[in-house]
C-alpha cells in the first residue's frame, strides 16, 4: 500500500488499494444520512414540525444535538479501548451502524415532534459511534504517509455521495412532487427512508474489505471491561503527558465543535429566519459540489504547506462564515434581483463553508491518526471523539442558551466566533510543541 516513488513527487495519480476504496466508500454512504438528517432536509422538517406544535424548533434541536453528543462522548473511550482488541472492531461498528441505519429509517414513519427528536439522536448516536470506529480503521488500511490523502478523498468522495443520488432525489421530491400527488411531507419521509438504505446498501464493501490489521490480544472474556477500563486510564495519562496531542486535541475541541454547531444549525437557523426550503436545500447542494474537489485540493496543500498551517487558515475562513452569518439576521429585506440579502447571503456561505468543511475535518483526522500507535488506534480515537463529541455539545447548546438570553439568532450564530477563537489561541499557546514541517 505504499507510494511509488512518481506518487511521492506528485506525477502520478495515486492508485488506491481494494482496502483504501472500501474504507473511502463508507464515507460515500454515511454522508447521505450528514447531508439529509444532520443539515438540510430533516432540521428544516422537525423545525416546523416542533413550531407547529408551539415549540421552538432550532431550540430543541439544538438539546436535541446536545444530548446525543453527550451519550457519544461518554461511551467513546471505552468504545475505542473495546475496538482495539483483536476482532472486536468489526462487531462494534456493525453494532453502531445498526443503530444509525434502524432509527433513521424509523424516522420516516412518525409525525410527533418529540419523538422525531428521540429518533433523531439516536440515529445520531448510531451515526457517531460508527463514525468513530471507522476513523481508527484509518490505520488498518493505508499507511501514514497516504493518510492525509486517503482521508481527504473519503471526505471528497462523501460529499459527492451526499450530494448526488439521495440529496438529488430528496430535492426532487420536495421541489415538484405535488406535481404527482406527494405532499411535501411525505417526500421529506421518502427522503429520510432513503437515507437509511443508501447508508445501508453502500456499507456493503465496507464489511466485506476492510479488516482490522492492528491491535491487542483480547484478554479472558471475564476480563475484557476491567482491562478496556485500565486502558483508557493509561491511554488518558499519555494524551496529557504528550504536549503535541494534548494541545492538538485541545484547539481541536474548540474548532471542531464551531464546525459541527455550523452544520447542525445551519438550515435551522435560516429556517427560524423565514428563508425558503428549497433555496436552503439548493445552496447546500452547492456546498456539497464545491466540497469534493476542495477537500482534495486541502489534502494537496497540506502536504505544501502542512497541516497545521491548513488548519489554521480554515479557522480563520469560519471566523468570516459567522460574522457574515450574523448579518444574515439583518437582511430579511429585499436585495439584489428581487431576493432578500438574506438568501443571498446564505448562498455564499454555502459556496464558503464548501471551501473548508470537507478539508479541514481530513487532515485533522489525518493528522491525529499519524501522532498515535496504530495498535491503539480505536482507543486514541476515542478520545479524540470525545474531544469532538463534548465540544458538539457545547456548540448548540451555546447557540440554545444565547437564544434563549437574547431572543436572537443573529446573536447565536455569532457567538460561535468565540469557539473558533479559542482553538486559535491554544494553537498558538502550543506552537513549540508542534514540528515546524506541520
Amino acid at each position: 500500500m505504499g507510494e511509488t516513488k512518481q506518487e511521492k513527487n506528485g506525477k502520478a495519480k495515486i492508485k488506491l488499494s481494494r482496502e483504501e476504496k472500501s474504507w473511502i466508500m463508507y464515507d460515500w454512504a454515511n454522508s447521505a444520512y450528514a447531508t439529509i438528517m444532520m443539515a438540510a432536509v430533516f432540521p428544516i422538517y422537525f423545525t416546523n414540525v416542533a413550531d407547529g406544535a408551539g415549540q421552538s424548533g432550532d431550540y430543541w434541536w439544538g438539546i436535541g444535538t446536545s444530548a446525543a453528543m453527550i451519550v457519544v462522548a461518554l461511551c467513546a473511550p471505552v468504545v475505542g479501548a473495546l475496538s482495539d482488541f483483536i476482532g472486536y472492531r468489526k462487531k462494534l461498528f456493525t453494532l453502531f451502524f445498526a443503530l444509525g441505519v434502524g432509527f433513521t429509517l424509523a424516522s420516516a414513519f412518525v409525525n410527533q415532534w418529540a419523538f422525531l427528536l428521540i429518533g433523531y439522536a439516536l440515529s445520531h448516536v448510531g451515526f457517531s459511534g460508527s463514525c468513530l470506529l471507522y476513523d481508527s480503521f484509518l490505520a488498518d488500511v493505508t499507511e501514514p504517509e497516504r493518510m492525509d490523502t486517503i482521508s481527504g478523498y473519503g471526505f471528497a468522495f462523501g460529499y459527492i455521495g451526499g450530494s448526488t443520488i439521495p440529496f438529488l432525489v430528496s430535492i426532487a421530491l420536495i421541489t415538484f412532487g405535488e406535481s404527482f400527488g406527494i405532499g411535501t411531507t411525505l417526500a421529506i419521509r421518502i427522503s429520510v427512508a432513503l437515507t437509511a438504505v443508501w447508508w445501508g446498501l453502500f456499507t456493503i464493501p465496507f464489511f466485506t474489505d476492510v479488516h482490522q490489521r492492528f491491535g491487542v490480544e483480547k484478554p479472558k472474556s471475564q476480563a475484557v471491561a476491567r482491562v478496556a477500563f485500565a486502558s483508557v486510564i493509561h491511554t488518558a495519562k499519555e494524551i496529557f503527558q504528550d504536549k503535541q496531542i494534548f494541545f492538538y486535541v485541545l484547539a481541536y475541541f474548540f474548532y471542531i465543535d464551531g464546525v459541527g454547531t455550523v452544520i447542525n444549525m445551519s438550515t435551522s437557523y435560516g429556517a427560524t429566519l423565514g428563508l425558503d426550503t428549497t433555496s436552503m436545500i439548493l445552496a447546500l447542494l452547492v456546498t456539497q459540489l464545491v466540497a469534493f474537489p476542495c477537500s482534495i485540493w486541502f489534502s494537496t496543500l497540506s502536504r505544501r504547506f502542512g497541516a497545521l498551517q491548513m488548519i489554521r487558515a480554515a479557522i480563520c475562513e469560519y471566523l468570516l462564515i459567522c460574522i457574515v452569518g450574523f448579518f444574515m439576521g439583518f437582511g430579511l429585506e429585499e436585495g439584489w434581483f428581487g431576493v432578500s440579502t438574506a438568501v443571498t447571503l446564505f448562498w455564499i456561505l454555502a459556496v464558503m463553508v464548501g471551501t473548508v468543511q470537507g478539508g479541514i475535518q481530513a487532515i485533522s483526522r489525518s493528522y491525529y491518526a499519524r501522532m498515535i500507535p496504530p495498535e491503539k488506534s480505536g482507543e486514541f480515537f476515542g478520545f479524540f471523539d470525545v474531544f469532538g463529541k463534548f465540544a458538539a455539545v457545547l456548540g448548540p447548546l451555546l447557540y440554545a442558551v444565547t437564544k434563549g438570553i437574547t431572543g436572537r439568532s443573529s446573536l447565536s450564530i455569532l457567538s460561535i466566533v468565540l469557539l473558533f477563537l479559542a482553538a486559535l489561541v491554544i494553537l498558538t499557546a502550543g506552537r513549540k510543541h508542534f514540528k515546524a514541517s506541520e
